[in-house]
């Protein structure tokens, strides 16, 4: 592994460790996709919950409580953003609205390092960004403004063609200068953190990967391109930090000129992971896309027609219906879970090839938050459900809603504006 990590990273674009399935390269899919599906875990979904729309865990003790005790990272920072009103059943809020933790912000995600063991083992210090994304719902993407805006405007830039979904960008740039957790945009918070981080280990090799999962993988790639594109990954003596993106089921992000310039001027390796049933990685773009005739797309892009997306990266393309265990007519909103992307990852051995579990990974997991299993494997659907929906009696022997301690993020982030000067940014109110 410390010598293949470059390969399993992109550095040769995949060749040859996607069909058939290289062994190390599976565990590191997973291993990537755990890391993006504890941000579902660790989310409070519940609006009857006056911390709906944080994160349930201190950060200190994040991939424990997430029952991911051995992955071998630290969490460094949690990440927030604004509530975006272009981007339908993502952000949630509790009903109590006096109790409100934030009125404008929800948990996002987080940036974590590994340890020095998992370092050791690895071949480098790799910083990984994982984006939480959506869950319950697949309408979110049919329901996007379907507009793509330059990015100069809010990431520099140099070509002023290059354009993105309007919707991903503000939720990544976005700032509400009243509500401490996003004081700082999403994308302050990412790039301040990570600044800190490469001068924290700037005498090790370091790699940079992001990571998430629907919505997620949109702001994955998002801030990948930032990243690279603002330098950020390059170190004072030339040197480039490997920058890779992981995505599970993502949507489309930009127009062609988003794609040659994330791949051949930045590059930035991205491999996308999606099942084939899945609707959301098929939007937005639907009427012309990567699919459409090279022609066809450029006079799309000289036109500025707004709906023409392209999909970046190298592409693996799984189908549930290889799995035994699953229903092959399941909803869509199933066909989109990563549970189930994860199930179907430690059974796959490449294209024509059968189902074959590689690891004892627990069945129960794919119906954790959907219902996609088989009956006849006796697991009930959505049974990741809070305990009497969080109600206990109390001393009085009467039922009340349990209290539970804010996770709090003491600093607000004004910890990393120094870093955030470093390298250009104009802080809030400065």
């Amino acid at each position: 592994m410390e010598k293949a990590w470059r390969k399993i990273h992109g550095e040769d674009n995949w060749a040859g460790l996607l069909d058939p399935m290289d062994p190390i390269m599976r565990s590191e899919l997973i291993r990537y996709g755990e890391m993006a599906q504890a941000c579902y875990d660790s989310f409070d979904f519940d609006p009857y919950s006056k911390y709906c729309g944080s994160c349930i865990h201190p950060h200190h003790g994040f991939f424990p409580s997430s029952d991911l005790p051995h992955i071998g990272y630290t969490v460094a920072r949690y990440l927030y953003a604004t509530a975006n009103i272009n981007i339908p059943f993502f952000f949630k809020k509790s009903r109590w609205p006096d109790k409100y933790w934030s009125e404008h912000a929800n948990w996002m995600g987080y940036v974590a390092v590994s340890d020095d063991e998992t370092t050791k083992t690895i071949g480098r210090r790799d910083i990984v960004i994982a984006w939480r994304g959506t869950v319950t719902h697949v309408e979110w993407v049919a329901n996007l403004q379907n507009y793509l805006k330059p990015i100069y405007k809010d990431i520099p830039c140099p070509d002023n063609d290059v354009r993105v979904e309007a919707g991903f960008l503000d939720m990544y740039t976005d700032r509400k200068n009243k509500d401490g957790y996003c004081k700082y945009s999403a994308r302050e918070q990412v790039l301040g953190e990570l600044k800190r981080l490469l001068e924290k280990y700037s005498n090790e090799e370091v790699s940079v990967t992001l990571t998430g999962h629907s919505l997620g993988s949109a702001m994955a790639m998002l801030s990948a391109f930032d990243i690279a594109e603002i330098g950020l990954n390059v170190r004072e003596n030339g040197e480039k930090i490997h920058v890779s993106v992981f995505s599970f089921s993502g949507p489309r992000v930009g127009n062609l000129k988003f794609k040659g310039r994330l791949e051949s001027h930045l590059g930035v390796k991205v491999l996308r992971v999606h099942n084939k049933h899945d609707l959301v990685p098929k939007s937005p773009g639907v009427l012309i896309n990567e699919t459409s005739p090279f022609w066809l797309l450029k006079i799309a892009e000289d036109i500025n027609i707004p709906w023409c997306y392209t999909h970046v990266g190298v592409e693996l393309e799984l189908d549930h219906k290889i799995s035994p265990f699953l229903n092959p007519d399941a909803a869509s909103a199933d066909v989109h879970n990563l549970e189930a992307i994860l199930h179907i990852l430690d059974g796959y051995h490449g294209r024509n090839r059968g189902y074959e579990a590689t690891t004892n990974r627990d069945l129960a997991l794919v119906n954790k938050r959907c219902d996609f299993l088989k009956d006849e494997h006796s697991v009930p659907p959505n049974w990741k459900v809070n305990f009497y929906r969080n109600m206990v009696k109390n001393e009085d022997g009467r039922w009340v809603l349990a209290h539970r301690p804010q996770v709090i993020d003491s600093s607000h982030h004004e910890d990393i504006e120094p870093y955030l000067m470093q390298i250009g940014i104009t802080l809030p109110n400065k």
